[in-house]
C-alpha cells in the first residue's frame, strides 16, 4: 500500500510540478524509498498499535475506541491529517500524541507515572505503547491531504505562534528552524533539506510517524521536534507542550494540500 501511495505522489509531482520535482535534490531519494516501501518495518509497529488501540486495559478497563480525534468518537479515517486542532473537552489545541495521552487518562485511567504514558519514545530494546498507537491512528490517514482546521481562534493563534517559533533564532549557534528549511538545496553532510515553502517537499518531510533506518525504530512528530531543537543547540522543548504543538501546527499548515505518507520510511 505504501509503495502505491509513494508512486502516486511521485507521478503527481511529475505531472503537476514536474520541473519542481525533478529539480528537488530532497525528493530524488523517492526512487530509493519506492524500492524499500514494501518492506517498511513501521507496519509491524502499526499492527501492534491496532491491537493496543482495541485492547481493554488500564484502571478503568476500557479501550481507546471511544476516543474522539476531532471527527467523532472512534472515527480514525482522515483524523490525523486534520490535526493539530482545538478540543473543547481539553480546552486546548492538541496534536495526535497529546490527544492519545488525554484519552489514555480519561478513558483508561492511566496516569503520567504509568509506563504506557511515561514512556514517550521507543528504544532499540523496547517499543513505546504510545508510539505504536500513534502509528496505527496516523496510518488511517495514509494517502490523504494535510488539511488542519483553522476555524477556532486558538487554532489560528497556535499556528501563528508556531510560525514565530519556526523563525526564532536562539541557542549557541543562533539557529532557527528557518535556518535549514527556507533556502533550496541546503544540506547537512550529504542530506539535502526540505524547504517549507515547497508543498511537495514539506508534505514528505512532515510525514511522521516514520521508521528511521538510522535509528532502527519508529519515530514521531514530537520526537522530530525534540531532535531539531537538539541539533540547533536550543533549550530542550517539552514533550506535548504548547510550544511543541504550535510548531507542529505551523509545519502541518505549510504542508496543506500535500499528500501524507503514513507511516513513512526515512533515513
Amino acid at each position: 500500500m505504501l509503495k502505491n501511495i509513494l508512486a502516486c505522489v511521485a507521478l503527481a509531482g511529475s505531472l503537476v510540478g514536474g520541473a519542481m520535482a525533478s529539480d528537488s535534490p530532497y525528493l530524488t531519494g523517492r526512487e530509493q524509498l519506492l524500492m524499500l516501501a514494501d518492506d517498511n518495518p513501521a507496519e509491524l509497529t502499526m499492527w501492534r498499535g491496532e491491537d493496543l488501540f482495541h485492547e481493554v486495559r488500564g484502571p478503568k478497563n476500557a479501550s481507546l475506541e471511544r476516543c474522539d480525534f476531532g471527527l467523532g468518537p472512534g472515527v480514525l479515517k482522515g483524523a490525523y491529517v486534520q490535526m493539530p486542532r482545538w478540543f473543547e473537552d481539553a480546552g486546548r489545541v492538541m496534536d495526535l500524541e497529546s490527544r492519545i495521552i488525554h484519552c489514555m487518562k480519561t478513558l483508561q485511567g492511566f496516569t503520567d507515572q504509568d509506563d504506557p504514558i511515561a514512556r514517550k519514545h521507543s528504544s532499540d530494546t523496547r517499543e513505546a505503547d504510545l508510539v505504536a498507537i500513534y502509528t496505527y491512528v496516523a496510518s488511517q490517514s495514509n494517502g490523504m491531504k494535510w488539511n488542519p482546521p483553522m476555524n477556532h481562534p486558538m487554532e489560528r493563534l497556535t499556528r501563528n505562534a508556531g510560525e514565530v517559533l519556526f523563525h526564532r533564532r536562539a541557542g549557541s549557534m543562533d539557529f532557527a528552524c528557518a535556518t535549514c528549511h527556507t533556502t533550496p538545496r541546503k544540506r547537512i553532510r550529504l542530506s539535502f533539506l526540505p524547504v517549507e515553502s515547497n508543498v511537495e517537499e514539506w508534505s514528505k518531510a512532515i510525514s511522521w510517524p516514520a521508521y528511521r533506518i538510522g535509528h532502527g525504530v519508529v519515530r514521531t512528530s514530537q520526537h522530530r521536534v525534540r531532535g531539531c531543537y537538539y541539533q540547533m543547540r536550543q533549550a530542550g522543548i517539552q514533550f506535548g507542550s504548547d510550544a511543541s504543538v504550535a510548531i507542529i501546527s505551523y509545519w502541518t499548515h505549510q504542508a496543506r494540500g500535500g499528500v501524507a505518507t503514513l507511516p513513512d520510511l526515512k533515513r
